[in-house]
């Protein structure tokens, strides 16, 4: 049955036609709110907020954890270093060439940032890694000869890495084992345990899957090399209130200096200048990891935009601390300053300041070394996993029970592929530490000094 019409029959009425109209609402079908059902349920939109436009989930980095990603890779322990640089070089020349060094540093991650996306900043397509924005701008040979010096350079960081902090928990021993002794006691020990401390510490650390999850640990690590870089330079400070007065000279150490190694020559004048202009260049280089930071990075703003800023605000902060470490260090001990800034000032006084300086670099180093190395991780696992796409050694994911916390997701293979790398740098660090020993006699000190090592 049809039902009801609203409109009934009209009638006349006084001459005129009237409409009239039923009033009842039992026959009439309420009219249900429509349902947004593209507010509530839309992939599209769900989709957007989980995943970034490449399908990877969504980056999280923002302008300032980029920053302490690169302060942790620039601020390492090589700015307790810089008051030997500057004392090769003197007052004019070693405050310029850090200066010239920064500004140089700026520019050219300026022009790499912009690398990022092939094409339009902004739409194009991503390069994850520095090796993808050298194939997509370079191609050819380049590339294995930009990914031969990259990974050698981050594999030469990573064992630099290792001997700095194996030193650091050795001064941290010593200046106890004096304190206690009174200087009676040479307190000799051996850094092999140290250095496998360090390795087993930076294995557990490594099974964090994602870079982007260790944002944390790179602002502690940041933290840390603030840390101990103000004990530097408090120290130098109150080093210089001492002397009342300023150390140094316009041109550096002269020839003919006695210093531990020896007198000073010509040739040791000009080859402990080009050290230290190493040394310097050095301590602002993290090129290798800019791309790899830059992926962390969320978007809107285009994320060329938010790393120009990072770099821009790291780089001076950076080149504050350098030369405010720096120059008060060479203030303090002028052309004899020590190659570890901290060592300068003996294990006595204050001792237990400098064990917290030491701590700090250890903690620092940590941070450091996961930044440094999760470009190699990534590397070793994304053409591992090419090569065997239907092992499950190599791409199966498993899950972890961690006591007390969530279940954490880890592969067997990454975790076996880091302990097999770790040996190898073992090797190395050892050959490095036997380079360190012998550093001052045949001047390969400046090739660890380009790894971020201290000279003795």
């Amino acid at each position: 049955m049809l039902p009801r019409s609203r409109t009934l029959p009209s009638r006349i009425h006084h001459g005129a036609i009237e409409e009239r109209h039923d009033i009842r609402h039992y026959l009439q079908v309420e009219v249900q709110p429509k349902i947004e059902t593209e507010a509530i349920i839309n992939p599209q939109s769900n989709y957007n907020k989980c995943f970034d436009d490449d399908g990877r989930l969504k980056r999280t980095g923002t302008f300032w954890t980029a920053t302490s990603h690169i302060i942790t890779a620039v601020i390492g322990s090589g700015v307790l270093s810089l008051a030997w640089s500057i004392g090769q070089l003197g007052w004019v020349a070693g405050p310029t060439i850090m200066v010239l060094f920064a500004l140089v540093n700026l520019y050219t991650s300026t022009l790499l940032s912009q690398c990022y996306r092939a094409g339009d900043p902004v739409t194009g397509q991503r390069n994850y890694t520095y090796m993808e924005a050298v194939k997509a701008n370079l191609g050819g040979r380049k590339v294995m000869l930009c990914g031969i010096i990259q990974y050698l350079n981050l594999f030469g960081v990573a064992i630099g890495y290792t001997i700095a902090a194996s030193v650091s928990m050795m001064a941290i021993k010593r200046s106890n084992c004096f304190h206690a002794s009174g200087g009676k006691n040479p307190c000799h020990m051996s850094s092999n345990v140290y250095m496998i401390t360090f390795g087993i510490i930076e294995i557990i650390f490594s099974q964090i899957p994602d870079f982007d999850q260790v944002w944390w640990l790179s602002i502690v690590a940041a933290i840390m090399s603030f840390t101990y870089s103000t004990v530097g330079l408090g120290l130098g400070i109150g080093k210089v209130a001492e002397n009342a007065s300023f150390k140094g000279s316009l041109t550096g150490i002269s020839i003919g200096t006695v210093t531990t190694a020896g007198t000073v020559t010509p040739t040791q004048k000009i080859w402990r200048s080009l050290q230290a202009l190493g040394a310097i260049a050095f301590a602002y280089s993290y090129s290798a990891i800019l791309i790899e930071i830059q992926d962390t990075v969320k978007s809107p703003p285009a994320e060329h935009k938010t790393m120009k800023k990072a770099t821009l605000f790291s780089i001076i902060v950076t080149t504050v601390f350098y030369l405010l470490c720096g120059c008060m260090g060479y203030a303090a001990f002028g052309d004899l300053a020590p190659g570890n800034l901290l060592t300068g000032f003996g294990f006595y006084n204050p001792y237990w300041l400098l064990d917290i300086a030491n701590v700090a670099i250890v903690v620092h180093l940590v941070g450091a070394y996961q930044v440094y190395c999760q470009p190699l991780f990534a590397f070793v696992e994304k053409w591992s996993a090419k090569k065997w796409a239907k092992s499950d050694f190599v791409t199966a994911e498993y899950e972890i029970q961690i006591p007390f916390c969530r279940r954490l997701p880890t592969e067997l293979f990454p975790a076996n592929m880091e302990d097999d790398l770790r040996p190898v740098d073992d090797l190395d660090r050892h050959a490095h530490a036997l380079l360190q020993r012998c550093s001052w006699h045949t001047g390969c000190h400046g090739i660890l000094a380009s790894h971020c090592i201290l000279p003795n």
